[in-house]
């Protein structure tokens, strides 16, 4: 790993001897984000460091889902497996409760494991993603007290345009998509769908060897959306979306679970003036899980959140910067197995935010925000704030600051009351309190020609962070139990840095490079919560990329993928009596992947990916252990056919 890594740095300091011309916009610092303060902002201008994944760095890795796609171009990301095979996300220390994840700005329903169900979130049609680490509740409100990752979908940029792609892989994994574009005067309409399957494959022949899980349950999936765009005026824009989702388990073969979700949506954006911009969306969201009785062709739903929500936004330009003021308000609605007898509950959460961004001079930019959040289950309220600068000289960025966070109990964690692996009762508390969070942040980034770094660090108080006990007896019901309770304080510290860099070559060729590391520390003082597995305190990750356009009908593009991540002592509770504690040692691992594309009339590319090409293979397959068995051979296609 170590001299694979003094290769890669060598070549990102000798490249420039060799090139021709630099490019100045290859870093994408004039990409338009919206995430970080809800306006429109170049993004070396933006107050809130943000973090871009574009069209071209999802085109170029192929992924088919958002896990793949952040593990491959973020330090500090790991999706682990936690119970039933579900996936557990951890950004930077904060777990995947604590990450807000959007689509066009929207939340999402129902969670799998209190994280959101990562397989609905294809890859097909999604033009970049913006993603901003640390706390952004006080313009985000709960759940996004860890970060924000909104994904942006695609609008045809064609009068007419039509992609279908395949990828095929190892465990006969099969993907198959398609994207159909239509833009003819007022309206704009894609519709997307993608299809995937996978076989189950065993990673642990005995179960002796200390391992976790013995297999890895294949999947069905199907996603299907549509998005209409309809402009009746210059300043007025109209968005509708719909869309499933359906999800079907290998794991019982006679009654495998399934996961379906409904969606729906409008949204319309009146640029009343040149100073004065309005937005005002309604948005549905139907989450539901099943279980699907072969034997008697009956499938019984157990489990359905449903959201209705509606939002304003309203910005207005002043000479000297930009107010943003806004409310949200929705009805949230849960059915659950794990609530006792199957029962529902229904609350009403209500917010208003403000924020102005003050553009003092040319050189300082400050920022200021407050959020006030209700919860009708309780009848309780937050309010939440935010203060940071921007300071810019020539190629010079200073950004810092402090913003508040904060999670609001949910109502799984107040109503539960469910058996857990045939040994546990989870019961829920009705007295949680709200988790609040202090974040500090101060960030540097320099740029100058081709190259550009940037480096941050961050540091996080957490109090009243919801997590379980550790198990007790119920006396009077004679059962095992955990509980959820408000642990007193966490603290998590962490360092961010990137490298990258893009040259044009005398041949007409470009290359690319990128380096980024992240180091996470956590810390919990309370030894009588149950442990989760927390994050590994190193991680690496490295992408080198050639280009060259050999004629007018064919182009290459090699790229490498490395990403490593450092080892992880945590303690853990065994799942069945006696509830003993013991420390899991999990071992720090490097995977690469060489990824070859060649294209053909910018219609049809040929992608043939050898993932894992040093052959790894975890020694014990444990939560937070990579599922590979090896390398994994992908080759994949893709027709534009509205191209030829």
């Amino acid at each position: 790993m170590t001299r694979l890594l003094f290769i890669f740095l060598t070549l990102f300091a000798a490249v420039p001897c060799i090139m021709a011309d630099e490019v100045a916009d290859s870093l994408q610092l004039d990409q338009v984000v919206v995430t970080g303060t809800r306006t429109r902002k170049l993004m070396k201008d933006t107050p809130i460091q943000t973090r871009v994944i574009t069209t071209e760095d999802i085109q170029r890795s192929d992924a088919t889902d958002i896990a793949d796609l952040l593990q491959q171009e973020l330090p500090g990301v790991e999706f682990a497996y936690a119970m039933n095979q579900q996936v557990n996300m951890n950004m930077s220390g904060f777990s995947g409760q604590n990450v807000l994840i959007l689509i066009d700005g929207e939340r999402l329903a129902g969670e799998t494991m209190e994280n959101t169900d990562f397989t609905r979130l294809n890859m097909n049609d999604v033009d970049h993603i913006e993603i901003i680490k640390g706390a952004a509740s006080a313009l985000y409100g709960s759940n996004a007290a860890g970060g924000v990752i909104n994904i942006i979908t695609k609008e045809a940029n064609r009068p007419w345009m039509l992609n279908v792609n395949a990828r095929w892989a190892d465990h006969k994994e099969q993907r198959y998509g398609g994207l159909w574009g239509l833009r003819k005067g007022q309206f704009n309409n894609t519709a997307s769908f993608q299809f995937t399957d996978i076989d189950t494959y065993m990673v642990c022949a005995d179960m002796k060897d200390d391992c976790e899980y013995r297999n890895v349950y294949g999947r069905r999936t199907l996603n299907i959306k549509d998005k209409l765009v309809w402009r009746p005026l210059d300043n007025l824009k109209v968005t509708g979306h719909a869309g499933y989702f359906f999800r079907q388990g290998k794991e019982s073969p006679e009654i495998p679970n399934r996961y379906r979700d409904f969606c729906g949506g409008l949204k319309g954006e009146w640029n009343i003036s040149s100073a004065d911009y309005l937005e005002l969306a309604y948005n549905f969201d139907q989450y539901d899980k099943s279980d699907y009785y072969k034997e008697y062709k009956k499938d019984i739903r157990d489990y359905s959140n449903v959201q209705n929500r509606v939002r304003t936004l309203f910005n207005h330009s002043f000479a000297s910067g930009i107010l943003t003021v806004g409310g949200d308000y929705m009805r949230d609605y849960l059915l659950s197995y794990q609530f006792d007898n199957g029962r529902s509950y229904r609350q009403y959460t209500g917010d208003v935010f403000a924020q102005y961004d003050w553009n003092i001079n040319k050189y300082w930019e400050l920022i200021g925000a407050g959020r006030w959040d209700y919860f009708s289950d309780d009848h309780t309220s937050h309010l939440t704030g935010k203060l940071g600068f921007r300071y810019n000289y020539e190629n010079f960025t200073l950004r810092g600051g402090y913003a508040g966070g904060f999670r609001a109990p949910t109502l799984k964690e107040k109503y539960s009351q469910f058996l857990m692996v045939g040994t546990l009762y989870v019961y829920g508390n009705e007295n949680l309190k709200s988790e609040k969070s202090h974040n500090f942040n101060l960030g540097a980034e320099y740029t100058t020609g081709q190259y550009n770094f940037t480096l941050s660090a961050n540091y996080n108080i957490v109090n009243d962070k919801i997590s379980t006990h550790l198990p007790q007896i119920d006396v009077e019901k004679q059962r095992n139990y955990i509980q959820y309770i408000n642990i007193s304080r966490m603290h998590v510290f962490g360092i961010e840095a990137t490298a990258q860099s893009q040259w044009q070559m005398g041949d007409g060729s470009v290359i690319g490079a990128r380096i980024g590391y992240c180091y996470t520390h956590e810390q919990v003082r309370d030894g009588s919560a149950n442990q989760y597995a927390p994050a590994r305190p190193h991680s690496i990750n490295v992408r080198a990329d050639w280009d060259k356009k050999w004629n007018s009908w064919y182009s290459t593009n090699l790229c490498i993928y490395g990403r490593y991540l450092s080892s992880l002592t945590y303690t853990k509770m065994q799942m069945a009596p006696p509830f003993l504690l013991y420390d899991i040692d999990c071992e720090g691992y490097s995977i690469w992947k060489v990824q070859l594309t060649n294209r053909f009339r910018d219609a049809f590319s040929v992608n043939i990916a050898l993932d894992n090409i040093f052959n790894y293979a975890p020694k014990h397959y444990l939560y937070n252990s990579p599922t590979t068995l090896g390398i994994n051979l992908m080759v994949g296609v893709s027709i534009d056919i509205d191209r030829f």
